[in-house]
């Protein structure tokens, strides 16, 4: 029997024979990593391109219909300024208004593959386009592939440690991440890039803060800012103790430290919930008016048709080109908050309103939606909803289903009659137009800036409107004028001849006017 001798530091044939499998393996690893890598950088590369065009200055275009605009003059006297520094010598070198332009580092993750990678791109595009609505200047991105965000700095502490560099790199004074974080993410991650941090939903609730000009509109974006601070009060240390008690910091400083109070992070926590209450309340004391104004339009028998669909998908400008309101219309995202309200009449003379409603978006912080939601019940109201989708964007069907989702929340919705109004046809795909109308029957395509198919749409929404059903053929007194008026504003194809006793009316009208108007008709 042989005897061969062993090497110690050769590998015995059982351990080699997995090597080239590991070594492949981590191979592939070390590829697909490289391919992740690349497509990050790509998505971001495309999204810094177009980093300045949700800017409105020289972007915005407007029609005859859309008026003077006047209201968009003073939000650009307020727009922060580049180039500005707080420490002037001279505080008269600027318009005192004017703030310093941010300058943000904007950061995401994608789950992998390219489905996920166009996805990750169409909302870091979106959340450039929120930062830079906000006041701040887009210098970089970091995207990574991660299956979840990590628990502690959402990023993972290499990639922290990276994204620390950009930002000292360009100079950046601020970090937008691209999702909600954790309180503890943010702190975790703040102490790492050594800038402040902000999440897409703060960013979102800022441009609410900065365009809300009704007293209702900033009653409930300072709820929402108030219950999103609330989680995230932060205190340090012992200064923000008023009491000590039992054995503070293990050095026994119990006997004689007792205070009389709350720390002061209870006491802020009380103030905020007690400045909820209170905005609660007043928002609902505000719920009556516009509780009378809807049954003052029913009694009339006016229908209203909701605009509703994703920001700056043209609300505002449909609303000027069907009824020549002078609305501020701006190349932003959230230009509108305040619900507008304009009267519009059918080709036959038929009354109706139409409400512009404030804009949605991916992911839109549920605090916005509980306290905007009685303005949102304008909606489930109407007669018609036409939801205005932006057909020139990248991806109009996720659009669709981020509206519907906020949508399926408020009551009665499901009883509203949709239309999918795929607007700025002049500027957008025809191929993505055709794909969204195979998907929905009910639609219709325009532009409000050129006025292509505004004509279609005003016979859709005169056709979806009800009809006046009851024949009238009477004599009105001329005592009742009012009716005679009613009935012209109300009802369809009213004609009237005057007669000695009184107005005869023939026409189409509703069933309560009808019943008013027998009441009083002068006997034949």
């Amino acid at each position: 029997m042989t005897h061969t001798p062993t090497n110690p530091d050769t590998p015995r044939p059982d351990e080699s024979a997995g090597a080239p499998g590991a070594e492949t393996s981590a191979g592939e690893r070390r590829e697909a990593e490289r391919d992740a890598q690349a497509i990050a950088q790509d998505v971001v590369a495309r999204v810094l391109a177009r980093a300045g065009t949700a800017r409105s200055e020289g972007a915005t275009v407007h029609t005859v219909h859309d008026g003077d605009q006047l209201d968009l003059e003073e939000r650009i006297s307020l727009r922060r300024v580049g180039g500005l520094s707080t420490e002037l010598e001279d505080v008269t070198e600027v318009e005192y208004r004017q703030l310093r332009l941010e300058r943000v580092v904007l950061v995401g993750l994608y789950s992998g593959g390219e489905s996920a990678a166009r996805d990750a791109e169409v909302s870091l595009r979106e959340l450039a386009a929120l930062a830079e609505t906000a006041g701040s200047q887009v210098l970089d991105g970091l995207l990574q592939r991660r299956q979840k965000p990590d628990p502690g700095t959402y990023l993972g502490s290499g990639k922290a440690a990276e994204l620390a560099d950009v930002v000292a790199s360009v100079g950046a004074d601020t970090v937008v991440a691209d999702t909600e974080l954790a309180p503890s993410q943010r702190r975790a991650l703040e102490d790492i890039v050594k800038v402040k941090v902000v999440d897409r939903t703060a960013l979102i609730l800022d441009i609410f803060a900065q365009h809300a000009k009704s007293r209702e509109g900033k009653a409930q974006v300072e709820l929402a800012q108030l219950e999103y601070l609330l989680p995230r009060l932060r205190g340090w240390g012992d200064s923000m103790s008023r009491q000590a008690g039992g054995q503070v910091g293990g050095q026994g400083a119990g006997m004689g430290s007792r205070g009389p109070g709350e720390t002061k992070i209870e006491l802020d926590r009380r103030r905020i919930r007690n400045r909820m209450a209170k905005l609660r309340r007043e928002i609902a004391a505000m719920a009556p008016g516009r509780e009378t104004k809807r049954l003052d339009r029913k009694r009339h028998g006016v229908p209203n048709v909701a605009i509703a669909g994703y920001t700056n998908a043209g609300k505002s400008s449909l609303l000027n080109a069907l009824t020549d309101a002078g609305v501020l219309v701006e190349n932003a995202l959230f230009a509108t908050l305040d619900p507008t309200v304009r009267r519009a009449r059918t080709e036959d003379g038929r009354p109706y309103t139409l409400t512009d409603t404030v804009g949605f978006v991916r992911h839109l912080p549920h605090q916005l939606v509980e306290a905007f939601r009685s303005t949102l019940e304008e909606v489930g109201d109407a007669a018609l909803l036409l939801h205005v989708v932006d057909a020139s964007h990248p991806d109009p069907e996720g659009q669709i289903a981020a509206v519907r989702e906020v949508l399926a929340e408020i009551p009665g919705i499901a009883d509203v009659p949709e239309v999918i109004v795929l607007n700025k046809a002049d500027v957008a795909d025809p191929a993505v137009v055709g794909r969204v109308q195979r998907r929905e029957r009910r639609s219709v395509v325009v532009s409000a800036h050129s006025g292509e198919g505004m004509a279609e749409l005003r016979e859709l929404v005169a056709a979806e409107l009800p009809q006046p059903q009851v024949e009238i053929d009477l004599v009105v007194p001329y005592s009742r004028g009012d009716l005679v008026h009613r009935a012209h504003e109300t009802g369809g194809s009213v004609v009237e001849e005057h007669l000695a006793e009184g107005t005869r009316l023939r026409g189409r009208v509703d069933e309560a006017l009808a019943v008013e108007l027998e009441r009083v008709a002068v006997a034949g």
